[in-house]
């Protein structure tokens, strides 16, 4: 019974007296794995699913609160910090990844900031890490079978059903190998073994664009199959999780939308989901908007949202409306598309931020934590309270695109931006850097300290930035 990944941590719940956690663990036979082992308590695995053969197990135990605790798996030991009360750091990551080739990139390279980011851990431990978006790069599990070989072109209406449950166990096999690679990781390993892990999914967990590729595609019999395959994978390996546990672990207990809140002492974790019911005309559905409603109403004073794809940004309709007028720049459209900034979400990207004034108004300070574009940057939105901190932090091993991307958005940022006129967006750059965007690979720490929050930002190339107070 060789594990091939994991244990991963998973936050569950933060009680008076213990933080509860699930470790998920791969193997690659149906043996189940040894106990997990907390103090005097041996842990048995549950299973969660069986795929070619090969196990999805889930522990499920809890560590008491304050100070430096832990647990053993496989003969090696895994410090956990459990004190949440005072202090608090908080680390985000995005785009763990790439588009093509992901899975043959040389270790070194791929998860140098998984090992920055793990030796940092361990000279000052953090509480929990939050996943922004694109845990995996899953746009190539719909290579090798012929009915998504040339996905998302040519693909067939009439389907037979057993040749669509072939392709569900292709894709299912294919989100396990990519899953398991991915986390078996250096640095990524040793990380999430010790850190609790919350993550909320956006395209390329699914595929590039899902949500803005048209009806065309995504009503297709191959693209329901896509999108339930990486369902269930976004539940087995990013929340240790079946159907049976969306009731106790999302918003929506019937699961159409997957957006989640945690709450630890004195600030509201908050996550909507932005792909389960997106379309080319939406980002949120009304299942996911009414629950979002009804659970901002009470928020801590202070509230961390995650945001897929960053609630903040530059003038990018008019580069969307530019691209769609080039031919041969049209494909790049659904990129744009999946962005709050797009003319086809304008309304309901003055909703979300009429959301955020109002929890703001209603006395928490809100920051909105973002990845996607692979690339680190900041910005502000004016409220009466003071500005609201947008932070982007993406990606951890996706590697930056050239800086001439970097110097265009930058040029779009110096537009302006006032989808609410009262209430302006500004792009600035990060402490201590000279350009409003910047292209090396990085990850954040946001953290509390004395009472005060500040964030800081560590980059592949120029290190750790100065302190932003929040």
């Amino acid at each position: 019974m060789p594990v091939t990944a994991g244990p991963v941590l998973i936050f569950r719940h933060l009680t008076d007296r213990a933080l509860e956690l699930a470790a998920l663990v791969l193997t690659d036979d149906a043996t189940p794995p040894e106990p997990l082992e907390t103090g005097e308590s041996r842990i048995a695995p549950t299973e969660l699913a069986m795929i070619d053969g090969q196990g999805v197990w889930r522990f499920d135990f809890a560590l008491p609160r304050g100070g430096q605790h832990g647990y053993s798996f496989g003969g090696q030991s895994y410090p956990v910090a459990t004190d949440f009360e005072d202090d608090l750091r908080i680390g985000f990551v995005s785009c763990n990844g790439e588009e093509h080739g992901d899975l043959g990139r040389e270790d070194g390279e791929r998860n140098a900031m998984w090992r920055h980011m793990h030796e940092a851990h361990r000279r000052e431990p953090l509480h929990l890490l939050l996943h922004g978006g694109d845990q995996v790069y899953a746009d190539e599990v719909t290579d090798g079978h012929p009915l998504s070989d040339d996905w998302p072109e040519d693909l067939r209406s009439d389907v037979p059903e057993a040749e669509l449950d072939d392709l569900s166990a292709h894709l299912r096999r294919g989100f396990l190998d990519r899953y398991t690679r991915t986390y078996a990781g250096s640095g990524f390993a040793r990380m999430t073994a010790e850190v609790p892990s919350l993550m909320m999914w956006d395209d390329h967990d699914i595929c590039d664009g899902w949500g803005s590729l048209g009806p065309d595609v995504e009503k297709t019999p191959v693209a329901k199959r896509l999108f339930a395959a990486a369902r269930e994978a976004f539940l087995l390996y990013q929340h240790a999780a079946t159907e049976a546990d969306v009731p106790d672990l999302f918003l929506d207990p019937e699961g159409r939308s997957l957006g989640f809140r945690r709450d630890l002492p004195g600030v509201t974790l908050l996550a909507p989901d932005l792909r389960s019911e997106r379309t080319l005309d939406r980002i949120m559905g009304e299942t996911g908007w009414r629950l979002f409603d009804d659970t901002r109403a009470d928020v801590a004073e202070r509230v961390l949202m995650i945001s897929s794809v960053p609630l903040l940004g530059p003038r990018l309709s008019i580069l969307e409306k530019m691209m769609n007028a080039i031919p041969t720049m049209q494909k790049y459209e659904d990129d744009l598309r999946d962005q709050w900034q797009s003319y086809a979400h304008r309304e309901e990207w003055r909703r979300m931020l009429r959301a955020v004034i109002d929890m703001e108004a209603a006395g928490s300070d809100v920051t909105a934590l973002s990845g996607e574009i692979h690339l680190a940057t900041r910005a502000t939105l004016a409220s009466p309270r003071g500005p609201v901190h947008q932070l982007v932090a993406s990606g951890i091993s996706h590697r930056a695109p050239p800086k001439a991307w970097a110097w265009t958005l930058g040029t779009l940022a110096r537009l302006g931006e006032a989808p609410l006129p009262e209430h302006p967006i500004r792009i600035v750059p990060l402490p201590g850097r000279g350009t409003n965007y910047t292209a090396e690979r990085n990850y954040l720490v946001v953290e509390r300290r004395g009472g005060e929050w500040r964030a800081r930002w560590a980059l592949e190339d120029s290190g750790l930035t100065p302190e932003l107070s929040l």
